[in-house]
């Protein structure tokens, strides 16, 4: 196979998965239009149609799908061959992709990179934040981090974080001329901030549980985010009560600027995994950054619930 030939194949397994010409062309370094150009040159050389393009989406026809289901895998190993290859070198090298929420983002994974890169300068990682249950392995990432019981069975899991808590809090301002909360229930007659899930676009549930018993309030207010920053933000300006993380509002419980209710509702639940692929081929880049992120702390006793990331 000639050499040109080899990389129109690549280009067309690329445009496949980002579903995109503009997408596409960012990410092999290309302009659009030579682009446009390969994938014309290749349909004409084969003779077939192998993407179907329209003025908002580009996806593969038949004739294209049977031809990237082939060749996927086959870069794939070659992306792996060439990635263990660093272990020939004197010190660890490699590109690494992780898909993570913001909160996890922030409190997990960055304090553990600026711990480890300085001493690894061949090391890259590029991490993307995305709120939602990302595929891995349709993503071409290397990992993802979730929480423990939203990892699917079929991958690798390992615990970088200690069991978490939700809390409920809101501002001084917001409760001087209402009564707090005392149970769950009670949130039916306040102003809540809404969390919109960005997997199956509906609002989330508050979810607690106390001696055992587990109840889930579908909260009503005047505001709804689809990221937990500015949910907390509201709850500062004296907007409502807002449902986050409680690592994000300890300083403000402690210095009084945010109140904190249902506190005994509040369970520990699994915190955040790195998730990966069982045929995952580890290199020296990837197991030392499993290491920098692994928890060697104690866990506590949770539930199965789960946080809105």
């Amino acid at each position: 196979m000639q050499r040109e030939q080899l990389a129109d194949l690549a280009a067309l397994v690329v445009v496949a998965q980002e579903r995109s010409f503009t997408r596409a062309a960012a990410k092999l370094g290309i302009t659009q239009s030579s682009l446009s150009h390969t994938i014309r040159r290749l349909e004409s050389r084969l003779g077939l149609r192998l993407l179907a393009r329209t003025t908002r989406s580009v996806a593969p026809t038949d004739a294209g799908e049977r031809l990237i289901r082939t060749l996927s895998p086959a870069f794939e190993g070659i992306d792996a061959e060439l990635a263990s290859l660093s272990a020939l070198r004197e010190k660890p090298s490699g590109s690494i992709r992780i898909t993570t929420a913001e909160h996890a983002a922030e409190t997990i994974l960055m304090p553990a990179l600026e711990r480890l890169l300085p001493d690894y300068p061949d090391i890259t990682v590029e991490v993307t934040v995305d709120y939602a249950l990302t595929d891995v392995v349709a993503g071409r990432y290397d990992a993802g981090v979730r929480l423990g019981e939203q990892v699917a069975k079929d991958m690798v899991a390992v615990r970088i974080g200690p069991d978490m808590r939700m809390a409920a809090v809101a501002a001084p301002s917001y409760f001087a001329m209402r009564r707090a909360p005392r149970a769950p229930q009670d949130l039916a007659g306040h102003q809540c901030i809404n969390l919109r899930l960005p997997t199956s676009g509906g609002l989330y549930a508050w979810e607690f549980e106390k001696g055992g018993r587990e109840v889930k309030v579908r909260v009503d207010g005047q505001l709804a985010f689809n990221e937990l920053p500015l949910s907390l933000r509201a709850a500062r300006a004296g907007l409502g009560i807002a449902f986050v993380p409680d690592d994000m509002v300890q300083a403000d419980v402690e210095t009084g600027r945010l109140v904190r209710v249902l506190a005994d509702w509040c369970a520990p639940f699994s915190g955040y995994h790195l998730y990966y692929p069982t045929r995952r081929q580890s290199t020296p880049a990837f197991t030392l950054l499993v290491e920098a992120l692994r928890y060697h702390g104690s866990r506590a006793k949770g539930s199965g619930r789960m946080s809105p990331r």
